[in-house]
Parts: structure tokens; C-alpha cells; sequence
């Protein structure tokens, strides 16, 4: 298998499950060396109390054929985060290519349904300081490793494509966030030759999304028929690994500076790249979403 990532080097901000689990995962089968963040170990999870860890992520990333290097970090806590990008540059010879911003927690935070002035304030704020104060922090202090190269990608992982409105202003927020960060991070760092995008999954078929439904992998498509909320959707869902697979191509590609400010789609970067998923499907949320009228 060709490895086009082989001797890069990337930091997943939130690699523990769902799409960071999936990104690093397809880095690490890219051949990067990838470091593996987080707050869940193992005999020590997160308030999210989920049973995922970073060392599994960075075992999977190994065992694809890359190489996963577990760090257990707050990335609200810019002393962590710092610590953190001089392990890098203490282990790696100073290298950084890729630095993908996937830190959200946000899962237990948003509440349906509700106006603003109804959302507990205590849980939307603490939302953005997951999901966009943590992306700041991190970028802060990764991107003079980049800089100090004059080459590299920072990606921040969102949900959606534009800016309209998501259903509730504090995960809007959140998730339009991203977006604006690829964007302005691309005009500061343009001329040290280093990009910025924003990358999106369509449904994303992570852990905690097969828990709702009550399947599993081996029979997700079962949901379709749970009866549950959205399940008549279920059946255009992804793995983490079909984002994941885009933003290895993305990364491997050779005019990433044209690219920069933009935001991609995993189904976008499956057209260009003829990327499959791991079940060898090429979900199409764009269109899919389009036939039902939410794009």
C-alpha cells in the first residue's frame, strides 16, 4: 500500500474517538507518525465518561502501519498545550506537518429545542471553550512549528459547510467557529507558506452514534429500521475513517496553499480523491442532504 504520509509528522487534537480517532487512524495508514491527544486514558476517563482512550487511537494507528504516539492533554490549559508542541519539537527535530484541531467534548453540553435564553448558559459557554477557546490555544502554539518550516496544514474539524444556522446558537457557534478560524488562520499564515482549512464529516457514524441507535458496526444498517429519531437517514452515514481518508489525501496533495481559508466535505474530497470508505461505500451526504432539502 502506498504511503504518501510516510516521515510527516501530525498532532490530532481530540483523538480519542469519533473523527479524530478516524483522522488519525487514516494518517497513521498514510504512514504519518501521529500524536494521539486527549483527556481519556486508560484508568482515567474523561467527565465524558466514555470507555475510549488515546492509547487505543494511537494503537490503531500503529497497527495501519503509521506510528501512534499517546498524550494524555487539556487542551483548555495553554501550559499543557505548550508542553505538548515542545515534545514535539524536542522528539521530531522541531518537524510539524500536520496539526488537525478536532477537540469538541460537546456531546452531553448542547441542549434541542431551546432558545438561547432558555440553554443552560453554564453548558453552551463551556461549549466554546471546548470546541473554539481549545482550538486557539492549540493553533497558538503549534503553528510557529510550521511557520518555523515554511510548510504545513492546520485543519480544523467542524460540522457543515457555510454558516447558516444549526439548530441551536451555542452548537452553531461552536461548529461555525471552525470555519471563520480556517479562514482567518489562512490569511496570517499564507505568506510563511504554511495553509489552514476546515473540514467536515456528513452523518457521522461514530461510537456514541451506534450506542444511540443500539448497533453496532457489523450491523449499523439495522438502525434504518429502530424507529428512532432521523433513522430513516441512518443509512447515508459514515465512519470516522471516510473523513479521515479525505484529510490524508488532502494533506498528501501538492497545492494545499491554493486550498487555504476553504472548507472541504468528506464527500468532496471522496470525489476528487476517490476515496472509499472502509466498507468500500462512497456515502454522499451533499446530495443527499440536497434531495431532502437540508443543504
Amino acid at each position: 500500500m502506498m504511503k504518501p504520509l510516510e516521515g510527516k509528522i501530525a498532532v490530532v487534537a481530540g483523538a480519542t474517538r469519533g473523527a479524530g480517532r478516524g483522522i488519525a487512524a487514516s494518517l497513521g495508514e498514510a504512514g504519518a507518525t501521529v500524536y494521539c491527544t486527549g483527556r481519556s486514558v486508560r484508568g482515567r476517563a474523561s467527565d465524558l465518561n466514555r470507555t475510549e482512550t488515546i492509547e487505543e487511537t494511537a494503537e490503531l494507528v500503529t497497527s495501519l502501519g503509521g506510528k501512534g504516539i499517546p498524550v494524555r492533554i487539556d487542551h483548555t490549559v495553554p501550559g499543557d498545550v505548550e508542553d505538548l508542541f515542545g515534545q514535539v519539537k524536542a522528539e521530531q527535530a522541531g518537524q510539524l506537518d500536520i496539526l488537525v484541531n478536532n477537540i469538541w467534548g460537546g456531546e452531553q453540553l448542547t441542549e434541542w429545542d431551546k432558545p438561547f435564553w432558555e440553554h443552560s448558559l453554564q453548558k453552551g459557554l463551556l461549549m466554546q471553550e471546548r470546541a473554539v477557546k481549545a482550538h486557539l490555544i492549540t493553533s497558538h502554539y503549534g503553528a510557529p512549528l510550521l511557520v518555523e518550516r515554511k510548510s504545513g496544514l492546520i485543519i480544523e474539524v467542524t460540522d457543515g459547510i457555510d454558516y447558516r444556522y444549526r439548530g441551536s446558537l451555542f452548537y452553531s457557534l461552536a461548529k461555525i467557529s471552525p470555519i471563520h478560524l480556517a479562514a482567518a488562520m489562512s490569511a496570517d499564515l499564507h505568506p510563511h507558506g504554511v495553509s489552514a482549512v476546515a473540514v467536515t464529516p456528513g452523518f457521522l457514524r461514530s461510537e456514541e452514534m451506534l450506542e444511540h441507535y443500539g448497533v453496532t458496526e457489523a450491523n449499523w444498517q439495522d438502525a434504518v429500521r429502530s424507529g428512532k429519531p432521523h433513522a430513516e437517514h441512518f443509512g447515508q452515514t459514515e465512519t470516522p475513517r471516510f473523513v479521515g481518508r479525505g484529510i490524508a489525501a488532502l494533506a498528501a496533495s501538492g497545492n494545499l496553499l491554493e486550498r487555504s481559508g476553504r472548507v472541504f466535505s468528506s464527500w468532496q474530497l471522496s470525489d476528487e480523491f476517490g476515496i472509499a470508505d472502509i466498507d468500500g461505500r462512497r456515502p454522499h451526504w451533499g446530495n443527499y442532504a440536497k434531495e431532502h432539502g437540508f443543504l
